[in-house]
């Protein structure tokens, strides 16, 4: 098992083995960036056709108990591969909380240049912070020993508040006061979270996802998701829909 200089790892949580086909479509675009691409499920592994599927695009499959949600699941990965090694440049971390993409991530992936944190969307929730369903690592910062203590003292944790004040929150907030540098490719100026208050206004700027969550439960309530079918590409939202009907 020989990782590229570029690899990302996936988080993947389906409590039937499902492999969605945005997901497939995402690692996809990922491998024709260049990224080495890891998976790792928590709880239920991968079912025969999402491993079949992923034959050509994944470099390694892993399973682990459903603990620690995503940021486990990365420190496990990390670990098993042995990254970061010396010839590691950037480390990207996945989860798939997310549908799509429903536009071309490589321009997207372009743009993410002269920082060493990002992000496709931040939130000032709690405290300031790029949100962790999508961050892209830089070789300044998973080379410093930040990124090795930081890791080192993930462990899992009872409860998704405390998951994202000590892990998703903190590394941002670690990144930016030892020095370096933290952007959103979509930053957000409003309160709330951006990813189910903001949707449409994403879409529109060329944000290239919709929460799962906003279209599943809308927790925050929205009003104009009766939309959301006209905000993407016909195939993507036949792809979805599949998806919420298994609910």
């Amino acid at each position: 098992m020989n990782p590229g200089p570029d690899v990302a790892i996936l988080c993947h949580y389906d409590r039937d083995g499902v492999l969605r086909s945005d997901t497939l479509r995402y690692l996809r675009e990922l491998h024709a960036a260049g990224f080495w691409i890891a998976v790792v499920s928590n709880g239920t592994p991968v079912g025969p056709e999402g491993v079949a599927a992923l034959r050509d695009v994944a470099g390694a499959l892993l399973t682990r108990r459903n603990i620690g949600v995503d940021f486990s699941a990365w420190r496990m990965a990390m670990r098993r591969l042995g990254l970061p090694r010396p010839e590691t440049n950037r480390i990207l971390l996945i989860n798939d909380s997310v549908y799509g993409p429903v536009l071309p991530l490589g321009p997207l992936l372009a743009r993410m240049s002269g920082a060493d944190l990002w992000g496709m969307t931040d939130s000032g929730q709690r405290d300031w912070h790029l949100q962790s369903y999508f961050l892209l690592a830089g070789p300044r910062l998973i080379h410093a020993p930040l990124w090795r203590r930081f890791w080192r003292g993930v462990v899992p944790l009872p409860f998704r508040r405390w998951t994202v004040g000590r892990y998703e929150i903190g590394l941002s907030q670690r990144v930016a006061a030892a020095g370096l540098t933290a952007r959103a490719l979509f930053p957000h100026m409003k309160p709330g979270n951006p990813t189910l208050n903001d949707w449409r206004a994403l879409l529109e700027a060329g944000y290239p996802f919709l929460k799962r969550e906003l279209l599943r439960d809308n927790p925050t309530g929205e009003t104009d998701l009766d939309m959301w079918q006209s905000a993407v590409p016909a195939d993507c939202a036949a792809e979805i829909e599949a998806d919420l009907r298994r609910f």
